[in-house]
């Protein structure tokens, strides 16, 4: 019952940023779930490529890797056109890629305000245009297609890390989400800002360093957890979904609220936090 409740059988989606983190997790979770196809996407090929070949042999669907740079436009209608070239429909879109930086407030970059914004929000509300066709063929009353945004914790609390643009656009991403939401509901898409609740780092991520962590191995207790894959992939919404399935627009930090208590530590964030 319950797995038939929130299965994916014969669903195609798209989790960008997915050859590691958060993103492999959801990738995973989907097909676990009986997806048939689950493309990502990331900047290197290598790392694209062993995720997609390491999923496909562990799960009964297939993971597709197209290692495109979607940074901006060019890549992001070379990774459209390549889902419509291979897929009339798609039902998922993950939009998970992103970066970070970090840096004095008197010393800030405009690179580090441009690269982090123009990937955190310019990138997910463009790569949803360029896709809105397959997601419409798939859409219906019933089963309607799925947008997923990823956000942050960073964009609902203050960080004591100065990392201005990140937060900013993590902030706007939430609101993008809004938006978008009352325009592509009306055709049975449904948008959601949704970061399996909103996660801090994970551990295949720069950040991971970052983190303070207080384990106590020998009682099997780690405090300040990072996303593990079965919380991102159960917490991310599915088109059977009967319950997190219904919910678009809003944020939600309710899963795991003690995350948001446990700030990063490290200001000298300059590369990307996933691919």
């Amino acid at each position: 019952m319950f797995k038939d409740l929130f299965s994916l059988q014969g669903r195609v989606a798209l989790v960008t940023g997915g050859s590691r983190g958060i993103g492999k997790m959801i990738a995973a979770g989907f097909l676990n779930q009986g997806a048939a196809k689950v493309y990502i996407t990331a900047r290197k090929a290598g790392p694209c490529k062993a995720t997609a070949k390491e999923l496909t042999a562990e799960y009964g669907g297939e993971c597709i890797a197209l290692p495109i740079d979607i940074s901006n436009l060019t890549g992001i209608e070379k990774l459209a056109a390549e889902i419509k070239k291979r897929e009339p429909k798609l039902d998922i879109l993950v939009n998970n890629a992103g970066s970070a930086w970090g840096a004095d407030f008197d010393e800030f970059p405009e690179s580090g305000w441009d690269k982090v914004m123009n990937l955190n929000v310019k990138t997910p509300f463009f790569l949803t245009k360029a896709l809105a066709a397959p997601l419409r063929a798939a859409a219906s009353a019933e089963k309607p297609a799925k947008v997923i945004n990823i956000a942050s914790i960073d964009g609902i609390f203050v960080s004591p890390m100065e990392t201005y643009s990140y937060a900013a656009s993590k902030s706007g991403l939430i609101h993008l989400t809004r938006r978008m939401a009352t325009k592509l509901i009306k055709e049975n898409i449904k948008k959601r800002s949704h970061s399996a609740c909103l996660p801090g780092a994970s551990e295949p991520t720069k950040t991971w360093p970052a983190w303070p962590f207080i384990s106590l191995r020998g009682l099997g207790i780690m405090l300040s957890v990072p996303p593990l894959p079965s919380m991102a992939a159960s917490s991310t919404p599915t088109p059977d979904s009967r319950s997190p399935g219904r919910v678009q627009g809003p944020s939600l930090d309710r899963r795991y609220p003690s995350w948001s208590r446990h700030r990063h530590a490290n200001t000298e964030i300059k590369e990307d936090r996933w691919d």
